[in-house]
């Protein structure tokens, strides 16, 4: 069964305790599992590319030197790359400067 069958869209509402319970336990994860390796075989999804991994990489900072530049934990900055959670706007305007001069976050470690 493709993934895309086996999984419903998500409904604007968040699902109640006993609906997700309901949908937990009709999904078959090892026939989910085995298409998502196929899929993978075949080349097939998408990568997701974090603009906040690139900012870090770009400046050579490990993710606690760059969360401690930001102000953040480096929980929240692992966060923000997973993509599980997204910066407030200081955080992003930090970022974008990250992106743009990378140098300058180095500079800043150095301090």
């Amino acid at each position: 069964m493709p993934l895309s069958k086996s999984i419903k869209s998500p409904s604007k509402k968040p699902m109640t305790d006993a609906q997700l319970a309901e949908w937990e336990a009709s999904r078959d994860l090892e026939a989910e599992l085995l298409e998502s390796v196929r899929q993978m075989k075949r080349g097939e999804g998408t990568v997701v590319h974090s603009p906040v991994i690139a900012a870090r990489q770009n400046s050579g900072l490990s993710q606690a030197q760059f969360a401690l530049l930001l102000g953040v934990s480096v929980r929240t900055l692992q966060g923000w790359e997973q993509g599980r959670k997204q910066p407030s706007g200081a955080a992003r305007t930090l970022i974008t400067l990250a992106q743009r001069n990378p140098q300058a976050l180095r500079d800043l470690a150095n301090v």
